[in-house]
């Protein structure tokens, strides 16, 4: 990697931003899944057809995620095809949380952009770096369990399976709002009030973005972000 071409430039600040969330960076020769919570594996091989991932994340020990990494001023939006093909192509003798991989990342060192594929309608935004491997350990831990109201033995016949169904990511979670409580005691909401609310909700269960809205705005993105950082 110390080439020093543009593609280079960008897995360097890559390894950097995943080492500052706390990831432990490696080539494949020296791979210890192990070694860290979150492991990070350069260049893996994947299935014939698939290519070959910048990235396979594992967390605790099984495969979780991918990095697609790109040049500084890529068009993010456009690899992200890529990104769901490297989910796809995992070895089936390696271990994993789940088929395909859940949480995709693009990035060029600078600029981020991830889908958590656990959501309902997964989609992709932009994010300041990437997210800690104790964060993703807790939502497929979260994902994994059994919905509100539905025991271990109904979820394992469910088709398909309970944990694909991103029921406990604040998305889903958003979609299944108990009732507005207008009323209590001597106190109402105003009309005015409880519209906004309802509105609100609506907007949030549809993951709906300002049109032509950019986040984070280039001026506040931290390069890199300390280790204590989180996302």
């Amino acid at each position: 990697m110390g080439n020093g071409s543009p593609e280079a430039k960008a897995r360097e600040q890559i390894d950097r931003l995943l080492t500052a969330a706390g990831w432990a960076v490696q080539d494949l020769e020296d791979a210890d899944i192990h070694a860290a919570r979150g492991v990070a594996l350069r260049e893996f091989p994947l299935n014939p057809g698939h290519g070959r991932a910048d990235y396979l994340l594992y967390v605790d020990g099984k495969a979780a995620g991918v990095v697609e990494a790109k040049k500084q001023g890529a068009t993010l939006k456009s690899v992200e095809l890529q990104s769901a093909k490297y989910s796809e192509g995992l070895p089936a003798t390696l271990p994993a949380w789940t088929r395909p991989l859940p949480f995709l990342y693009e990035s060029t060192g600078v600029e981020t952009q991830f889908t958590n594929g656990l959501d309902p309608e997964p989609r992709s935004r932009a994010t300041f770096a990437f997210h800690r491997p104790e964060q993703l350990a807790d939502w497929l831990k979260a994902d994994a369990a059994p919905p509100l109201g539905v025991t271990p033995s109904h979820a394992a016949a469910m088709e398909p399976p309970a944990r694909y169904l991103g029921h406990n990511t604040f998305l889903a979670r958003v979609r299944q709002m108990p009732e507005l409580v207008t009323e209590w005691g001597d106190f109402k909401l105003w009309p005015a009030q409880i519209t906004a609310i309802r509105n609100l909700e609506a907007s949030l269960a549809r993951n709906k973005r300002a049109r032509g809205s950019r986040w984070p705005p280039a001026a506040a993105r931290p390069s890199p972000p300390s280790a204590s950082s989180t996302v």
